[in-house]
């Protein structure tokens, strides 16, 4: 499936998979040649922890090029209608707050970037300034307004 990026999101993938298929691949590949020349490979702490890191930065990259491949890229203009890319103040209960929806990739709820596959995300999209929405949570059932969608 597709993931949604911001183009700053996919510039910012683009530039960790080169630094990962150049400068670490290097590093790793030199961690390896020293651990080799210590002998036995059996016993060898550093030659496992060299392996051990060429397995998780091998494994990066493919998820990388994947998502690289496959991400759609949203713009920030949707016309006053939320979508991935949207900054949303909402209201709750007298409470407002600013929304920005992302892709999966790119959500972080301590910087108040949801993702549109969360139940909030899905509910949101779509909606227009002045709609009402309202989704499930753990706690209940949770309603909402859109007051402005940038």
């Amino acid at each position: 499936m597709a993931e949604y990026l911001t183009k700053e999101k996919f510039e910012e993938f683009t530039k960790e998979l080169a630094e990962l298929k150049g400068k670490k691949r290097k590093e790793v590949a030199e961690s390896l040649e020293y651990a080799k020349s210590l002998g036995d490979l059996a016993e060898n702490a550093e030659y496992h922890e060299a392996r051990d890191n060429q397995a998780t930065i091998e494994d990066r990259i493919a998820k990388l090029e994947d998502l690289l491949k496959t991400a759609t890229i949203v713009s920030v203009d949707h016309g006053g209608i939320v979508n991935v890319g949207s900054t949303v103040t909402v209201e709750k209960d007298g409470k407002k707050s600013i929304y920005s929806i992302v892709g999966s990739e790119e959500s972080d709820v301590a910087k108040n970037k949801i993702s549109i596959k969360s139940p909030f995300g899905q509910a949101i999209v779509g909606k227009k300034k002045g709609e009402d929405f309202s989704f499930k949570a753990p706690s209940g059932e949770l309603l909402y307004k859109v007051l402005e969608v940038k």
